[in-house]
Formats: C-alpha cells, structure tokens, sequence
C-alpha cells in the first residue's frame, strides 16, 4: 500500500495554530481568562519588538513548553480537535486579527507559580491568573 504524504493546504492558518497549541500547552485551556491574559503577554512582545506573534511563541526562553523537560512538553502535540483547544485558537485567530484587549497589564513575561526563574526573584507580579504569573 503506498504511503501518502498529508499536507494542510491553507499554509495561511499556521500562525493561528502555532500560536494556539503554545497556548494551549502553557494553559492546559484551564480558563479563559488564563488563555486571553497569555494572548496579550504574547501581543504586548510582538508590538513591542516588532517580530510576529507566531514567532514570540516558538522563544524557548519565554516559553518553557517547547522544552523536553517541561512537564506541558507533550501538550504541544494537542488533537486540534476538543473544547480547550478550540477556545485557545479562537483567542489565538482574535491575537491575530488585533481584537484581544490587554488582559494582562503590559505584561511582557509570565511563570507558573510553581517554579520561581531567577529573573522573577527582584520583581513583583503585577497579575496573577490561575496558576500564572505576569509581569512588566
């Protein structure tokens, strides 16, 4: 039986699937509150360095999920299928469109409450949402 090789013929919907799959990863969908406040971290990097939102997501340093000993690592590889997932792309097709509002305070990283990077030590949050931490 010979093989076919499956493409997605609309390359046009990457940015939004990369982006949705990050946050997805980052999120665990948990809220949606959580999943718009990660949006806008996102859109407050890409306005201010100027590079596109599909390409802050893919910054290791920021996110941690692209890392194999992340313990979200795996939910990179999400179905796009199910209702996390779908509320993660719809908020990722709004980052896109420029119809997110900052949720997060132009907050430019974040962490999860549960590790503390060496960089958060001397800084306050400014936004804590579900297990997530923002800042300036």
């Amino acid at each position: 039986m010979p093989l076919t090789v499956i493409s997605n013929p609309d390359e046009s919907k990457r940015p939004q699937y990369t982006i949705a799959r990050v946050l997805y990863a980052e999120t665990g969908a948990t809220s949606l509150r959580a999943v718009e406040c990660l949006a806008s971290m996102i859109a407050n990097i890409s306005r201010l360095s100027g590079v596109a939102p599909e390409m802050v997501v893919m910054d290791s340093n920021l996110f941690d999920v692209h890392n194999a000993t992340s313990p979200n690592h795996q939910l990179l590889s999400v179905a796009a299928r199910g209702r996390g997932f779908d509320m993660c792309l719809r908020v990722a097709v709004r980052l896109l469109h420029g119809t997110l509002s900052d949720q997060c305070c132009g907050a430019t990283k974040f962490h999860h409450a549960d590790t503390i990077p060496d960089w958060a030590v001397s800084r306050g949050y400014i936004l804590a949402v579900d297990d997530l931490l923002f800042y300036l």
